[in-house]
């Protein structure tokens, strides 16, 4: 009589070689993209320590100088215009990415993923580490650090479209939001860690709070040099269902022009008879864009991604001033919002499996958040239980738009019906819906700074109407999922009734 397998083993044959393999890839590019955002968390640390409270720091006996108020800041950044030095700094980094965004993706489908992440993650350690030793190095001007974190914005685009690209080529349509809303997690992974490496040098030598992560994330482009699987094909594995049955209810966009008439010679099209394109051909910028739905969903990301870069970059502050806390406090208080964006993209992402409507699932978070930001503004410090209930729906309202956008709508758009099976297109949507939200990323925390001298009601405001406006641009793409709900197919284009 044969013995019973352990429960162990059994759990492992049970489980296909494919699951394994797209297991091991979610993964890896968890932990490559945890690294990038591990590597950018640094600077927000160390910003306290360039310029400190003097009067509270212990001076040295042998210390001869006469600036009692700046002798322990870091020059430049010992000045009355220390903000706007900052500012120059946390810019240089957002412009750089933003632009960078949009070559990104065309580079990256024209290369190997592998090759372009593991080059990608090592550049950016190596201008992570470069920063820190400015320390060492004794570097006191402003221009060698607004220059390296320009170079480091420009490589760190190499992280987001590669990744998205990546796990789109091994994951299918149907659980992809549910999915892409936990692997979603590693920013806010990836921010934890950044701080919480960076904290333990910051007072003793804050370059090690740059160099330390700048060789992790080097290291992790290792990694993936070695381990980077690019698509299910190459280790023959089955790759996922892209197509759905609305496959045929737009145009082709990477056809050859010169193929003529698709027309058998009866003068009826069949699908069967349709010229075979060549799928190893990256689409090109424009033709990204011709793809229904990029636009919309990178408009929209623009404004959600305001909003959310506003409150990474401006919470802390305004908890501060509102409800009196410490520096401390309002740090740890105001990561419940990140807390929120957790919850909020798995929720995002389970609700638009269920439904089918990514854009309504958008639209539906984007309009609940426009009043609850109105009333967390005006309620949310009353008291401890309210400012945390309040925070944590928030950053769901917020934050869950923001990541069903840059994960499951970039991973649909970029293999989507109209390029027929074409897998290249990946990088380049993703790059575009990402690089026009990096454009709100830049431009929220800027304005807050400008209008924040105002009240921070107006600031607010400003949120709320950007919210308004990532509805509305949604509004075409909502009107057709519901038409689509209701039965109202639209009818193919481009092909002629058999």
């Amino acid at each position: 009589m044969k013995a019973p397998l352990a429960p162990g083993i059994r759990f492992i044959t049970y489980i296909s070689r494919d699951s394994w393999y797209r297991g091991f890839i979610l993964v890896l590019t968890f932990l490559f993209y945890t690294a990038y955002h591990l590597s950018r968390k640094p600077i927000s640390i160390v910003k306290s320590e360039l310029h400190r409270n003097c009067s509270t720091a212990i001076r040295p006996a042998d210390l001869n100088i006469t600036n009692n108020a700046t002798w322990c800041d870091w020059q430049p950044f010992d000045q009355d215009n220390y903000q706007t030095l900052f500012g120059v700094l946390d810019n240089s980094f957002l412009v750089a990415y933003a632009i960078g965004m949009f070559f990104s993706g065309i580079f990256g489908e024209r290369v190997s993923l592998r090759y372009y992440l593991s080059f990608g993650m090592v550049m950016s350690g190596v201008f992570t580490c470069l920063f820190g030793l400015g320390f060492y190095l004794n570097i006191h001007t402003l221009w060698y650090y607004a220059s390296i974190q320009i170079l480091n914005g420009l490589m760190q685009t190499t992280g987001w479209p590669a990744v998205v690209a990546c796990v789109g080529n091994w994951f299918g349509k149907g659980k992809r939001g549910f999915i892409m809303g936990v692997w979603n997690s590693h920013t806010s992974v990836g921010n934890i860690l950044g701080s919480l490496i960076a904290g333990v040098f910051v007072s003793s030598s804050w370059g090690m709070s740059f160099i330390v992560p700048g060789l992790i994330i080097a290291s992790t482009g290792v990694l993936c040099f070695f381990f980077l699987i690019e698509r299910p094909e190459d280790v023959n594995c089955a790759p996922p269902q892209h197509h759905s049955e609305n496959e045929r209810e737009c145009e082709p966009l990477l056809q050859n022009a010169s193929s003529g008439d698709r027309t058998s010679n009866s003068g009826i099209y069949t699908e069967s008879q349709e010229v075979e394109e060549d799928h190893s051909k990256a689409i090109s910028f424009l033709g990204a864009l011709r793809i229904p739905g990029v636009v919309e969903f990178s408009l929209c990301l623009l404004f959600a991604k305001l909003v959310s870069y506003t409150f990474l970059y401006w919470l802390p502050l305004y908890i501060s001033n509102i409800a009196h806390f410490d520096a401390k406090q309002a740090g740890d208080m105001s990561t419940l919002f990140d807390v929120g964006g957790i919850l909020g993209g798995i929720l995002a992402g389970l609700a638009s499996d269920y439904t089918g409507g990514r854009a309504t699932t958008c639209w539906v978070m984007l309009i609940l958040a426009a009043p609850m930001l109105f009333l967390y503004n005006y309620i949310g410090q009353s008291s401890l239980g309210t400012t945390i209930g309040m925070l944590l729906l928030c950053g769901g309202l917020v934050n869950g738009p923001y990541a069903l956008i840059t994960t499951a709508v970039s991973a649909d758009l970029g293999t989507h019906e109209c390029l027929r099976g074409n897998s290249r297109a990946l990088s380049t949507v993703t790059a575009i819906i990402d690089g026009t939200g990096s454009i709100g990323a830049a431009l929220g925390p800027l304005f807050a700074g400008l209008i924040s001298h105002s009240g921070w009601n107006n600031v607010f405001y400003m949120l709320i109407s950007a919210d308004v406006l990532a509805c509305l641009l949604l509004s075409r793409l909502v009107y057709k999922e519901i038409r689509g709900w209701c039965g109202h197919i639209p009818r193919a284009r481009g092909f002629k009734e058999i």
